[in-house]
């Protein structure tokens, strides 16, 4: 049972992101109609002009640019922190028509070890016995619900509530540029959960490289502005700038 799967990629993203961008916001200001005006900017690096945009603070514009992803190999503690991002799309396996086992054995099923449980032999010992406790309770519930005639879905769908939250998952997200901003401020923080900042940090790996004008200044709060974590603060700002602002 490896302790770090995860993977993230980005399915699919608006075509020329950041050329709609600029289309979107120069509509605001602009006398001409919107052929004329596509005419205009696909002549022209918008560069700049994003990145007029994003130090004024004007990102209504960037909500019309999306970007899809799937990530797999997080748990469920970790997805039941990334549905809290409401100005969002998801679609996450179902353990209702998806039984928790994995191919080829029957005594225990995916589940993330985190690794601060990873490294003591001890402590992972405890936590893989109660997987494999969970797991055999699952199994023995949906098997008795069948015998008493809730058959398929409807056997899983109350079998698994004994499923603890390291079980593995796998969803499919999508975010506008705007949500996505707010989404790396609260989650590529160094306070944020291990397992979401590990998927935001590829996240944003993902989408600066189709759109590094729109992302240039994403990343934790502390990147463009003071730590918003108050005595919490982790105390790196000066690490965490480094880190993050790799393209300005």
């Amino acid at each position: 049972m490896g302790e770090t799967r995860l993977k993230v990629m980005l399915l699919r993203y608006t075509p020329e992101p950041e050329e709609l961008v600029a289309m979107a916001a120069k509509l605001c200001y602009s006398p001409s109609d919107v052929e004329g005006l596509k005419k205009k900017i696909t002549k022209k690096d918008q560069r700049g002009f994003i990145q007029k945009l994003m130090d004024m603070g004007h990102l209504s514009p960037i909500e019309h640019s999306s970007f899809t992803f799937a990530i797999e190999g997080i748990s469920r503690a970790c997805s039941h922190q990334l549905v809290r991002h409401r100005l969002a799309s998801y679609s996450q396996q179902s353990q209702r028509y998806v039984p928790v086992q994995r191919a080829g054995e029957d005594d225990t099923f995916d589940y993330i070890v985190p690794p601060s449980i990873a490294s003591d032999k001890a402590i992972k010992k405890i936590f893989s016995d109660f997987m494999k406790e969970a797991h055999s309770a699952y199994a023995l519930i949906s098997e008795r619900l069948n015998e008493l005639g809730y058959e398929g879905e409807s056997a899983n769908q109350d079998a698994r509530f004994v499923l603890p939250n390291a079980s593995e998952t796998k969803i499919i997200v999508t975010m506008n540029a705007r949500e996505l901003m707010h989404f790396f401020r609260q989650r590529c923080c160094n306070r944020a959960q291990w397992e979401i900042h590990a998927a935001a940090d590829k996240m944003l790996e993902l989408v600066q490289a189709v759109s590094p004008t729109i992302f240039s200044l994403a990343g934790p709060g502390c990147v463009s502005g003071l730590c918003a974590e108050g005595a919490m603060t982790c105390g790196k700002i000066a690490e965490v700038r480094s880190k993050y602002r790799i393209s300005q």
